[in-house]
C-alpha cells in the first residue's frame, strides 16, 4: 500500500505538481480513492543558508550539508525553497505552536485523470520498490547463513570463476577460493562456505569458498553428532586445500574419545 501511495504521489507530481514539491498520497483500499497533500518543512533564519554559503558551496561541492544546532537536535542547513519550506512566522499563522523542523500539510485537489507518462512514472516506482524489497529479503536470508555451508548448482563457468545458483540468487566461487585440481561441471551440485553476503545496488553479492579452513570445520559439524551436541570441540585447524588438513580436538566428556568420534568407524 505504501508503494502504491508513493506511485500515486509521483504520478500526481508529474502531471499536476512541480519538480521541487514534496507530494504525498493516501490510498483508501475500500473505496479505491486517493487523497493528496503537499508537505512543507518549517524553517527559521538559523536553518537557511546565506548567499555567501551558497556561493561557497557552488565553488566547493564537498562543503555541502553544513548543520546548525536548533534546540537539542542537529538540523541540516537548507537553501530556502517556497515549494518545500515555510518560514516560522508564516507557519505560526497556520498553526500557533509550529516548531522549526516540523512538517505542515497542505491539501491538494484530487485528480483522477493522468497522462501516459505519469502512469509510466507510477509503474516505475512500483517496480523499483518491489525489486528493492526482493533484494532486501534475499540479503536478510543469506546474511543469517554467512559463515555456514550452502549448496548450489553450477550455473556457468567464466574463465576460472564458477557461478552457482543458490535458488533465489547467484553466488560466485572465485578461483582463489577453489580447491586445486578440482573440476566443476555445469549442472553439478556442490557445497561451499558462504564467505561474504554483501549488498550492492543491483543484487546481493554472495562469495563462496571451498578452500577455507572453516569449510572443513562446518562439514565436521554436519557429519559428527558429537560436535553438534557440543561434546567434542574443534580447538584449531590447519589446511592445505586439496592435500591435507590437521585438526586439534578436545572432549568435554571423559567417556568420549574426541579423535575416535571425528575419524569415525573404520575411518569413515
Amino acid at each position: 500500500i505504501e508503494t502504491i501511495e508513493m506511485a500515486l504521489a509521483a504520478a500526481y507530481k508529474r502531471d499536476y505538481g512541480k519538480k521541487t514539491q514534496i507530494v504525498r498520497a493516501k490510498f483508501d483500499l475500500s473505496s479505491g480513492k486517493a487523497e493528496f497533500w503537499q508537505v512543507k518543512q518549517v524553517v527559521d533564519e538559523s536553518m537557511i543558508k546565506s548567499e555567501e554559503e551558497i556561493a561557497a558551496e557552488e565553488e566547493m561541492p564537498s562543503e555541502r550539508d553544513e548543520t546548525a544546532v536548533e534546540g537539542e537536535g542537529v538540523v541540516k542547513k537548507v537553501r530556502f525553497n517556497p515549494d518545500r519550506h515555510i518560514m516560522l512566522d508564516e507557519a505560526k499563522k497556520i498553526k500557533k505552536d509550529a516548531q522549526p523542523g516540523e512538517e505542515l500539510e497542505f491539501p491538494l485537489d484530487t485528480q483522477a485523470d493522468y497522462g501516459r507518462i505519469a502512469a509510466q512514472t507510477a509503474k516505475q516506482v512500483i517496480i523499483q520498490r518491489v525489486r528493492e524489497a526482493e533484494r532486501e529479503a534475499i540479503y536478510s536470508e543469506f546474511k543469517e547463513k554467512q559463515g555456514g555451508i550452502v549448496s548450489g548448482i553450477v550455473q556457468r563457468i567464466e574463465g576460472r570463476n564458477i557461478y552457482l545458483d543458490l535458488g533465489r540468487t547467484t553466488a560466485l566461487l572465485p578461483y582463489e577460493e577453489q580447491v586445486p585440481h578440482e573440476h566443476y561441471r555445469i549442472g553439478e551440485r556442490i557445497k561451499g562456505l558462504l564467505l561474504i553476503a554483501d549488498k550492492n545496488p543491483r543484487m546481493p553479492s554472495m562469495y563462496l569458498s571451498r578452500s577455507h579452513p572453516r569449510f572443513v570445520v562446518k562439514l565436521f559439524e554436519l557429519e559428527v553428532p558429537e560436535i553438534g551436541q557440543g561434546v567434542v570441540e574443534i580447538k584449531g585447524i590447519a589446511r592445505e586445500a586439496g592435500s591435507r588438513s590437521k585438526i586439534a580436538v578436545a572432549s568435554n566428556d571423559q567417556n568420549i574419545d574426541p579423535v575416535g568420534s571425528m575419524v569415525g568407524q573404520k575411518g569413515v
